[in-house]
């Protein structure tokens, strides 16, 4: 096959797809275009490892530079990189770029990702970081120095593991979130309670319940201000309140939805386009696993899971051949270290109208603490804190072969 494909988003997600796009059998030629600097790498250890380790991070502190550019060679891409697509026409094969250039193109990859979301409240901008891309931890991480009284805004995954880190770090935290305990919305109300008290014994400060309205400073941020009037000093304030889907490339275009991330049929095909997938936690697709309902899905295995499936959609529809029809019903599973608590998770736990703790203490965690995740009376989800690599995988094996019941 000699038709090319462009991907646009050097993320992870868009490597994946290059690769799984050889391993399909393509043997035309592949762009992969992104608008960072830097070969696609991994991202969570960029608020564990990367953020606390000394020296200046690069792409190599992440295991990922030399390996990627060696799989690069392998499946023969081309990589277009700070280069940033603007404009994209599915029906005339067109994308445009940056800097004014053109490239064409007979299937199409959107592997974008997310950006971080920032907060619109008066108040200076120096001294306020978020954390996504490794120029982001650059930035940061200068500045968390022993001492330093850093806020972070918002209690998910993100910010409870920057917190954590900047604890390590010497600095005394503070994390303030509007609705609920640490990664409630996942966890669960008792389980996050339990998260809650133990980050808590650990030094990491939390008003829950609390909105922040303004940012205090004149040059650069010195604190922010509550919605009850009362304030906290801050030499940094991290933003961790959520993503926001990288689709302005596709504004204009009738036909695919892109009210959150990119509508996806269950081949991640893309809603109203032709030759067109999408992957990654920019792709919203229905699982069979759970329901019919199309869901963005923001966990480390889905880049993996999704560009092997949409490079053989993709491939086929340019072959001009039927793609696999079977259910595309990934688990989704993620990982999160905090203090001395890994969290691993399968299947949905944030869809459950009921939590089972099926083993451990939640006074406890660190001791080893199993949870369930239940709707409708049906299993959506596991977490697994502090339990062995050999139980994880058990844990996994046996939510695989209950969703393939």
């Amino acid at each position: 096959m000699t038709a090319h494909i462009a991907v646009v988003g050097a993320s992870l997600a868009g490597l994946r797809a290059a690769e799984q796009l050889r391993a399909a059998g393509h043997t035309g030629p592949i762009t992969v275009l992104g608008d960072e600097p830097h070969l696609p790498y991994n991202r969570p250890p960029l608020s564990k490892e990367v953020l606390s380790a000394p020296g200046d991070p690069s792409p190599a502190d992440l295991h990922a530079k030399v390996a990627f550019r060696r799989r690069a060679s392998v499946v023969d891409v081309d990589f277009r990189l700070g280069l940033p697509v603007v404009e994209a026409d599915p029906a005339r094969g067109r994308l445009s770029l940056e800097d004014g250039s053109v490239v064409t193109f007979d299937g199409l990859v959107a592997a974008t990702g997310l950006r971080p979301r920032r907060l619109t409240l008066p108040g200076p901008s120096a001294g306020r970081h978020v954390l996504r891309t490794l120029d982001d931890c650059v930035g940061l991480r200068g500045t968390l120095r022993p001492e330093a009284d850093v806020v972070v805004i918002g209690a998910g995954f993100i910010g409870c593991e920057v917190a954590a880190t900047a604890l390590g770090l010497g600095c005394r935290v503070t994390v303030v979130d509007p609705v609920g305990a640490p990664m409630q919305r996942v966890l669960g109300a008792s389980p996050a309670a339990a998260v809650q008290r133990h980050h808590e014994a650990a030094g990491i400060r939390f008003v829950i319940g609390r909105s922040i309205t303004g940012f205090l400073g004149t040059t650069a941020v010195t604190g922010v201000e509550l919605d009850d009037g009362s304030t906290l000093g801050a030499d940094v304030v991290v933003e961790a309140v959520g993503s926001i889907p990288n689709t302005e490339w596709l504004a204009g275009i009738e036909g695919p939805d892109l009210s959150d991330g990119i509508l996806c049929d269950n081949l991640l095909r893309v809603h109203g386009a032709q030759r067109f997938v999408a992957v990654g936690d920019i792709a919203r697709f229905p699982n069979p696993l759970f329901d019919e309902v199309p869901r963005r899905v923001e966990h480390w295995s889905i880049p993996t899971d999704t560009a092997k499936r949409a490079a053989a959609t993709l491939t086929a529809d340019l072959a001009g051949v039927a793609p696999d029809p079977s259910p595309f019903a990934p688990i989704p599973s993620f990982w999160s270290d905090q203090l001395d608590l890994r969290f691993q998770s399968f299947g949905s736990p944030a869809l459950a109208d009921e939590v089972r703790v099926e083993e451990g203490d939640l006074d406890r965690p660190a001791n080893g603490v199993l949870v369930t995740y239940h709707r409708r009376a049906a299993h959506v989800g596991t977490v697994a804190i502090n339990l062995p690599p050999a139980r994880q995988r058990e844990l996994r094996q046996a939510f695989s072969a209950l969703a393939a019941a």
